[in-house]
């Protein structure tokens, strides 16, 4: 008959081979996942997010923004 004592042991013994497993994988794939974090960026390979929100406002310039256009050019009135 096998004693509880056993049976802890033997429940510790498949606990902790099941840690190394994990442990083992988890560190295979962090590793995997810095060599692909450090390689050199490729351009043109990046997607860069963000837009104007508004992309038809700059289609035609206001008031203001000719007055300063204006100013830079040197020909202010």
């Amino acid at each position: 008959m096998v004693s509880s004592t056993e049976v802890t042991y033997i429940l510790f013994g498949i606990s902790l081979l099941a840690m190394i497993w994990y442990i083992t994988n988890r560190g295979r794939a962090n590793l995997a996942k810095a060599k692909e974090d450090a390689t050199p960026a490729v351009a043109g390979a990046d997607v860069l997010d963000g837009a104007a929100k508004n992309p038809d406002q700059f289609d035609e310039p206001d008031d203001d923004a000719l007055d300063e256009m204006a100013k830079l050019l040197g020909e202010e009135e």
